[in-house]
């Protein structure tokens, strides 16, 4: 191929054209087609450092185009600049309004369920506060049953000193009641200790979930000033990580609904216990009293029955005495009539004896003689009914005499038994507390 038929052409790069923009001619590239050129016959076939007039047009054009496509995508760039801008302002106040208004809303939440706990705690506190009154009067009964205790111990150990035949069982015995009491009252004290410590710790879950929302609270509300022109923020660009052990919504109430019910259910169940113990203290206190009512008139019907009895021997003792007395006298009227007839007797025998002594014929059964021997039949039949009665007075009165000394042993049986009962045992009975130091008011 010859030189000269070589076009060298400079096109500028393609152009879009706005739509906008009207069609235009494109210039005639300027090209050497043969020897009668500008340049002459002797630059045939070669290219020229010059432009052609078409090509200069060509140029002048392509920059025009240039410039305009440059501004218009300028503009178009400051355009979408502008309003990707805009957006961006747009959605930052959006997103940043949510966030304030989700933290606000969190504020709420949290602040009512701290609400409650502070509650839920107050409510603990106060029923523990009543627990332990009530506790107290437990304690307080509980000290107050020494003394009953001690007087039905000591009126036991004095009783059992008590002779026989009063050393029995009666109605005035009491110990076992009050022994039972104090059974109940310690089971009693043992589970409100138990109560009151369940109080404090579910009180004191309360306090720290409470704490842990106050705290949660305050820097939320914190969080929920801060705005564009505060001072006091700054990047953290890994505060957007999420941390393997946080909670979820519905696990943080959860948990604290939970906290909630074991408050509540432990308030109800001290309430419970505290009416409980009060139904306790009242039956405690009227069973002791009655009790102790009773055991007074027991005393008191003992002791009647003691002066009664030792009355009844006092009298039979003066009768027994008297009978004594007069058997006594029967006893010596006896011998004394023994005495008497010794004499007849010495008489008769004496005189049979003498006429024993007649001599021959003389020794005669007369008359006198059978009269004499009667005599003394009938004296020797008299003496013997008289030492016979003799010996029955003798032991009638041995019979009166072990009945003096039975009667006057049960008597000092008796005076024994209403000093222990009415001087060591009643009159102790005065320092036996009321029902009011029995309830644990005092």
């Amino acid at each position: 191929m010859a030189q000269s038929d070589v076009l060298l052409t400079r096109q500028p790069a393609p152009q879009t054209v706005p739509a906008c923009e009207l069609p235009r001619k494109e210039p005639a590239l300027a090209c050497n087609t043969g020897a009668h050129t500008s340049a002459g016959l002797a630059t045939a076939g070669f290219r020229t450092a010059r432009y052609l007039l078409d090509e200069w047009f060509q140029l002048g054009y392509a920059r025009y185009h240039q410039a305009f496509a440059a501004r218009d995508g300028s503009e178009r760039q400051r355009r979408e600049s502008a309003q990707l801008a805009a957006e961006a302002e747009a959605l930052a106040r959006r997103t940043q309004q949510d966030a304030t208004r989700a933290v606000g809303e969190r504020l709420r939440d949290a602040h009512g369920w701290a609400e409650e706990l502070r509650r839920a705690a107050a409510g603990l506190r106060a029923e523990t506060e009543l627990l332990l009154a009530q506790k107290r009067r437990l304690e307080r009964a509980l000290d107050a049953t020494a003394v009953p205790l001690s007087l039905a111990t000591d009126g036991l150990q004095s009783r059992e000193r008590r002779q026989q035949p009063d050393l029995v069982r009666d109605r005035v015995e009491e110990a076992e009641l009050i022994r039972n009491v104090q059974e109940l009252l310690k089971r009693t004290i043992l589970q409100a200790a138990n109560q009151i410590r369940l109080n404090r710790e579910h009180k004191e879950t309360c306090e720290m979930d409470w704490s842990d929302k106050v705290q949660a609270y305050n820097i939320d509300e914190t969080c929920a000033r801060y705005h564009n022109q505060s001072t006091d923020v700054q990047f953290h660009p890994h505060s957007t990580k999420l941390e393997e052990s946080a909670s979820t919504p519905e696990s943080w109430a959860k948990f604290t609904q939970d906290n909630l019910l074991r408050a509540e259910r432990e308030r109800q169940a001290s309430a419970d216990l505290r009416a409980l113990v009060d139904c306790i203290l009242t039956d405690v206190a009227a069973d002791l009293q009655l009790q102790g009512d009773a055991v007074a008139l027991a005393f008191g019907q003992r002791c009647e029955e003691l002066e009664d009895a030792s009355h009844k021997l006092r009298h039979h003792l003066s009768k027994t005495l008297r009978e004594i007395t007069e058997q006594e006298h029967s006893i010596a009227a006896l011998r004394q009539a023994i005495k008497d007839k010794e004499a007849p007797l010495r008489v008769a025998q004496t005189r049979l004896y003498q006429r024993s002594h007649r001599p021959g014929v003389e020794l005669c059964r007369d008359n006198a003689q059978f009269r004499l021997v009667s005599e003394v039949g009938q004296l020797d039949l008299a003496l013997s009914a008289l030492r016979e009665k003799l010996l029955e007075a003798e032991r009638s009165l041995c019979a009166l005499e072990d009945t003096r000394r039975s009667l006057e042993k049960d008597l000092a049986v008796k005076a024994d038994s209403l000093f222990i009962d009415r001087q060591k045992c009643l009159a102790l009975r005065a320092r036996y507390p009321p029902a009011s130091r029995l309830a644990g008011y005092e």
